[in-house]
């Protein structure tokens, strides 16, 4: 029996990317996109996005969110930003949450129609905060959820948004800080904890684009706080999301795994450069129109439904 797993990366606004991607790919398809998954994960932007398919919601419908609430979310005198973002974050949450609220309305975790997982970090003793669905007997207290509290946690990106306090105050921030690309994880909890054979999955990673490492000073140099306090999240995103294709690799075998994330220019896009929506959303429909043939066998038969152990 083949279990396929969709697992999209962080990446702020860059997330028009996938959503564009995943609506292209919609529109060739029967149904929802989260009828074809058996696990969807997400970080971040990422997750905000497998919280709306499992939701229900249509790939269409979560592009249309990003372009017609991104602008508002980052918005604000550019300078002025930057002034901020030294002693506090560059952004309030306040747009996110009133976006989210309008597009997850009151809805629980638990009314998801698909398995999620959904990662944040705990401030507090920095451990890992995974969110997840009532997939395993053991998850008996996230499905009570709302969903709007779990994407608040895994998208509270440190410099960019304010730290996400539970309602029990435990203080969470972005998934992206140690499952950027979740692919790593999403294939661990799909053997592990799921007790899928590994020689059953397919796995779709969607990333939010790619630049190439530009380190040259730090190669060549003993260089100090200064150069890698601007440069060293490039070094650990970049090589984070490397160890998580690897272990999706080394585990359900390279020919099960397929990745696509695009290079770009250095510096193409932002995190929080919504003057580039129209550019991803044009780059997301015409790498999904180049990789259909080579992913289609993800959506010829639709999967097995979710009946969750605990349910609302």
């Amino acid at each position: 029996m083949v279990r396929k797993i969709l697992s999209i990366d962080g990446g702020g606004i860059k997330g028009v990317f996938p959503a564009s991607f995943l609506a292209t790919i919609e529109d060739s398809i029967t149904g929802n996109l989260s009828d074809y998954f058996d696990l969807i994960v997400g970080t971040s932007t990422g997750g905000i996005i497998a919280l709306g398919l499992g939701l229900g919601l249509s790939a269409k419908d979560i592009l249309g969110f990003y372009e017609k609430y991104g602008p508002e979310i980052f918005k604000g005198n550019r300078f002025l930003r930057l002034i901020r973002q030294l002693g506090f974050a560059k952004y309030e949450n306040k747009k996110l949450k009133q976006a989210l609220e309008v597009i997850f309305e009151g809805k629980k975790l638990g009314e998801s129609s698909s398995r999620l997982v959904i990662p944040s970090v705990n401030l507090e003793n920095g451990e890992v905060y995974v969110y997840k669905t009532a997939h395993h007997d053991r998850f008996q207290r996230d499905y009570k959820e709302a969903v709007i509290n779990v994407a608040l946690a895994t998208s509270a990106a440190p410099t960019y948004f304010p730290t996400h306090i539970t309602s029990s105050g435990i203080p969470l921030i972005d998934g992206g800080i140690w499952a950027n690309n979740p692919m790593g994880m999403a294939v661990v909890e799909a053997i592990g904890v799921l007790g899928w054979p590994k020689e059953e999955l397919k796995v779709l990673s969607l990333g939010c684009t790619s630049e190439s490492l530009n380190i040259n000073a730090g190669r060549k140099k003993a260089l100090g706080r200064i150069y890698w306090s601007v440069n060293i999240v490039d070094v650990f995103m970049t090589s984070q999301s490397f160890a998580s294709l690897g272990t999706a690799q080394l585990l359900a075998g390279h020919k099960n795994v397929i990745r696509i994330n695009p290079s770009v220019a250095n510096k193409r896009y932002g995190l929080d450069v919504v003057s580039e929506i129209g550019s991803l959303k044009g780059l997301g429909d015409a790498e999904a129109r180049k990789a259909l043939p080579l992913i289609k066998h993800f959506f010829r038969k639709k999967v097995e439904k979710f009946d969750p152990i605990y349910k609302l």
